[in-house]
């Protein structure tokens, strides 16, 4: 697997991922830009009208038909949130011209047809057509409202926003129903074209590549030559992450709704900067909650039977764990007490060998499927882009192997609440 990045222009950059071991190609684009709450929920329907026609492809039937030609390729768009940033993202799945006809030249069809969707969308007259902004604002507040049907996101996001508020990692990816209603078509154009003209641009390709050719295609792009130049403005922490202190007073909040299962959410603060922290961070992760053979799993879940589920997670964007556990909504303060004796016992070092060579052989089972899965690996480099982080698959397992006790007692005694978040029926 090679990589090789090159910037196209400023705030544009293109990655090319050279794997023959699968059959695809799939290119990817890429918009980054800081989560803020006037522009969250305008930036998340961007992707729902582009997928609806672009200037040359006016119409979803014209954009099937022309994914049809391509030997039934596949195209999808989404929205993430990766710290304080909001990630929109553009992808299309393709045969590799390896296996196409003679003379087919699928991976420049697949390049553009990318490029297109993303960069030459369908305005008219300086807006967007009335009647597809209708269709797709009913579908986004579809999304919107949906969140609260799965009541661990929910709890989650939830707990988020006590801690961050209505700005960066605080805000909901998909934005806020009392927004939508106001976008017009006009105003969205508008939004679009100020996104487009400010926010990071990267360009993914993967598959079976021939290096110059993409270039070449990349760099004679229409769409990409009409890019303007710009200053990066995405950003990978709120100023508040890398000066990050202990809270004043833990917040406890308990949301009432009907539910039959109560969802306890603990966010963790993560005050250490020692060395290869994220890494160390992930092996202390994969020890308390991350897998069956973790410590939440087996003493929460199994042996107390507290719990329907029992995990962790840890976001290294904003220097957070979060504990998520599906409970017995009378079992509260029970959980909260053996979670408590779970981190507890890290930080007194009360774990031995054999839970941190299963922590580390689960991490790199994980990394190293990242390599059989093409969609998998792409997801890994656009985190490091986004990430501002250089580190190949090979240095990141090399790296969790290294870490010692020492680091992970270390780190979890750098570990403090934050917020207890419980979704109740009480």
């Amino acid at each position: 697997m090679l990589v090789d990045s090159f910037e196209i222009k400023s705030g544009v950059k293109a990655h090319l991922i050279q794997n023959d071991i699968f059959k695809t190609n799939i290119a990817c684009v890429i918009l980054t830009t800081p989560l803020e709450r006037n522009t969250v929920t305008t930036n998340a329907l961007i992707p729902f009208l582009l997928r609806s026609g672009t200037k040359n492809l006016p119409s979803q039937l014209e954009i099937n038909k022309k994914l049809e030609e391509m030997y039934g390729a596949t195209f999808d768009c989404g929205i993430d949130k990766m710290g304080d940033n909001q990630v929109l993202k553009f992808y299309i799945e393709s045969i590799n011209d390896n296996f196409a006809s003679e003379n087919s030249e699928i991976l420049k069809e697949t390049i553009d047809f990318i490029l297109e969707i993303v960069f030459n969308t369908l305005i008219e007259d300086g807006k967007f057509k009335e009647d597809i902004l209708s269709i797709e604002k009913e579908n986004l507040k579809q999304v919107i409202e949906g969140k609260i049907d799965d009541k661990d996101i929910y709890a989650f996001e939830n707990c988020i926003n006590s801690m961050y508020g209505e700005k960066g990692f605080g805000l909901y990816k998909y934005g806020y129903l009392e927004d939508v209603e106001s976008i017009t078509a006009k105003s969205l154009a508008d939004s679009y074209k100020r996104l487009i003209d400010s926010c990071k641009i990267d360009i993914f390709i993967s598959g079976d590549l021939k290096e110059l050719d993409v270039k070449n295609i990349l760099e004679s792009n229409s769409n990409v030559q009409n890019l303007s130049e710009r200053k990066p403005n995405y950003i990978l922490n709120n100023e508040s992450t890398e000066s990050k202190q202990k809270v004043d007073k833990v917040q406890e909040k308990n949301e009432k709704l009907d539910v039959a299962q109560g969802k306890l959410v603990i966010g963790l603060d993560v005050l250490s900067k020692q060395k290869d922290l994220a890494c160390v961070a992930l092996v202390y992760n994969a020890i308390l909650g991350d897998g069956v053979n973790s410590m939440l799993f087996q003493n929460v879940r199994e042996k107390a039977s507290l719990a329907y589920s029992a995990k962790s997670k840890y976001v290294k964007q904003k220097g957070n764990i979060f504990i998520r556990c599906g409970i017995e909504i009378d079992n509260y303060q029970k959980a909260l007490d053996i979670i408590q004796e779970q981190l507890d016992n890290i930080k007194s070092g009360k774990f031995n060998e054999e839970d941190i060579e299963n922590a580390k052989c689960y991490l790199i089972s994980g990394i190293k499927s990242i390599e059989e899965e093409q969609d998998s690996e792409i997801v890994f480099y656009i985190g490091n882009e986004i990430s501002n982080v250089d580190m190949s698959l090979k240095k990141y397992m090399e790296v969790i192997e290294s870490i010692t006790k020492e680091q992970i007692v270390e780190f979890a005694n750098k570990l403090e609440y934050n917020t207890i978040y419980f979704l109740t029926n009480k």
